[in-house]
């Protein structure tokens, strides 16, 4: 069947029921999937139901029901996962690009209606949501499309003098169960983090079950079916990726699933430690994404202010800066600092709130950034520009949530610039996920990495220098686990190993490291040729005897093995002969 013929079978839109999907099947058996309700969201009394109730953050209005998953709903959801991958695990490497091809071309072809979905469901904007979701979404297909099956070939590994009869390699991919399991405190399980395992997961041969956020329910329904009905289009069994969405109480039930082969979580720190508690009691290996606090360092030299500024702004405001990578502290040194604070100002101030979907006419013009996914941080936020402000900083601009006049049951918390904030401040240490840029002050290039790695995270990272060896000290001193030079979060556009240290967890996911963590790494040593292999020697085989034979045997195979120099190697061969 060609690619244009199997997207056709995908359905470009999504409508979430009662989290009830309507399948029709036309004559020649396209699969119309009945897509998610764009009509203006509606008020609804929802009260008194044990339903998942979604609501469109930008103005607060209904957008669907979703039933939370049971207890024996997640074991149907592994059972049906886990007896659909024993197939899948056959598959080549072929069949598997065919579904990420036919995912790509619908994606593409889709992302007005891919785009759409994530804004009412998250409160960003349409801008974001290409950043945010499908240009690097399409970057990991492809990627995996062109690089995949490379990263997943065998690996053939060195051997030594004793052992040279032997050879040695990783078989390369070997497939699991992998769950992918997104924690409810984060906002964003949108379809770049959904649909982001789903692509490594199959294509190492795995299924995959995915818990997304119960406030994104509604839109990661769609964004999943899209994927369920690629692999139907393809032959393969929609079962390789199931959703559970279920209230907290429940996700334990999951996390300590014996059938899961690995988790992914990735949310706030708190519930990491009920995860990996729960995942401990089956031995389930975990990769954990826990936040940041990501500084980006400009130094004096640093070159076109202007155009730095520009990806500051993109680096803590995009989706109202509730991203795990966004810039959280911007760190400068003394002669470049002003310059900053006099361009941010002006820019910060200007920044136009409003509904993306929303808003027609001029209005949908004048918007920059959405809504949050949740008013529930704003008194904290509130609470911690306010003992900052005590302290010595200066508040520019925001700092408060607002009420929007169109939108007034929306949550809008306003741009905000804080400057002055030193690593004392409790501004400086607690992950923000909100639209406020935080400038601190540095004394020289050896401070500016002091105050990036005072704090418990340690994530992602920029710096903007134009001197290598200033630029070099710091990528060097940085405690991140991925660096950006003179950009903002450009590793992620490229498919390196994602992931951080310290606080901001551990393990990688993305880029070839990424698809090894889905695989056992199965070591296979076998001889390189029939004619040659192990025979215990008569000295050493049991029952052992000869007195102290054996053991003076036993050094010069040692010493033979690991001595420098011929001729302390021939030495340890005499030795060994000798005692033979």
């Amino acid at each position: 069947m060609e690619l244009q013929e199997l997207t056709d079978l995908i359905p470009s839109e999504a409508a979430v029921l009662s989290a009830i999907f309507l399948i029709l099947f036309v004559p020649i058996l396209y699969i119309i999937l009945s897509g998610p309700s764009f009509e203006e969201p509606v008020e609804y009394d929802a009260s008194g139901s044990t339903a998942i109730q979604c609501y469109c953050p930008t103005n607060g209005k209904f957008l669907g029901l979703v039933n939370p998953t049971t207890p024996d709903g997640i074991d149907r959801a592994i059972t049906k996962a886990h007896e659909a991958q024993i197939e899948w695990a056959k598959t080549s490497f072929d069949r598997r690009r065919k579904v990420l091809r036919t995912l790509l071309k619908h994606i593409l072809d889709n992302q007005d209606v891919i785009a759409r979905a994530a804004c009412l469901d998250s409160g960003k904007t349409m801008v974001d949501a290409s950043f945010g979701e499908i240009l690097v979404t399409a970057e990991k297909l492809k990627w995996t499309i062109d690089h995949g099956e490379k990263a997943l070939r065998p690996s053939k590994r060195p051997t030594n003098l004793l052992m040279m009869y032997k050879k040695n390699e990783l078989p390369g991919k070997l497939d699991e169960l992998h769950q992918f399991y997104r924690s409810y405190t984060d906002p964003f399980p949108q379809f770049h983090n959904l649909l982001g395992p789903i692509i490594s997961s199959l294509f190492t041969g795995n299924a995959i079950v995915l818990k997304p956020s119960e406030r994104t329910a509604w839109s990661s329904n769609y964004f999943i079916s899209v994927v369920k009905s690629a692999l139907e289009a393809c032959g393969h069994s929609p079962h390789l990726v199931q959703s559970v969405t279920c209230w907290p109480q429940a996700a334990s039930h999951l996390t300590s699933h014996p059938v899961l082969s690995h988790i992914t979580f990735i949310g706030s720190r708190p519930v990491a430690h009920s995860v990996a508690s729960s995942a401990a009691k089956a031995l389930t290996p975990l990769t954990l994404e826990l936040g940041g606090k990501d500084p980006a360092i400009i130094l004096d030299d640093a070159r076109n202010l202007p155009a730095i500024a520009s990806i500051l702004m993109r680096g803590v405001f995009q989706s109202s800066g509730q991203n795990c990578i966004g810039i959280e502290r911007i760190v400068a040194t003394p002669k470049v600092y002003p310059q900053l604070l006099a361009l941010l100002e002006p820019r910060i101030r200007a920044l136009r709130l409003g509904s993306a979907l929303d808003d027609t006419g001029a209005d949908a013009d004048e918007i920059d950034m959405g809504a949050c996914i949740s008013d529930d941080g704003f008194s904290r936020l509130e609470s911690l520009i306010a003992a900052a402000v005590k302290d010595g900083a200066r508040l520019l601009c925001g700092g408060r949530r607002c009420v929007h006049p169109r939108h007034p049951a929306g949550h809008y918390f306003a741009p905000t610039l804080l400057v002055d904030v030193t690593p004392e401040m409790d501004i400086a240490q607690q992950e923000l996920f909100a639209p406020v840029a935080v400038l601190m002050r540095a004394a020289d290039v050896r401070d500016a990495i002091r105050i990036a790695n005072a704090t418990p995270y340690a994530l992602g990272a920029s710096v903007f220098g134009s001197e290598p060896y200033y630029v070099n000290q710091v990528v060097a001193g940085l405690e991140a686990g991925m660096v950006s030079v003179n950009d903002f979060a450009a590793y992620y556009a490229v498919q390196l190993p994602f992931g951080g240290v310290k606080g901001s967890g551990y393990g990688r996911f993305a880029g070839e490291e990424g698809l090894w963590s889905l695989c056992n790494a199965k070591s296979v040593c076998e001889d390189r040729t029939a004619l040659v292999g192990t025979k215990i020697p008569r000295r050493l085989d049991y029952p052992i005897s000869g007195g102290s034979k054996p053991w003076e045997m036993c050094k010069g195979i040692v010493e033979l093995g690991y001595r420098d120099g011929w001729r302390a190697k021939v030495d340890a061969l005499r030795r060994l002969l000798r005692n033979s």
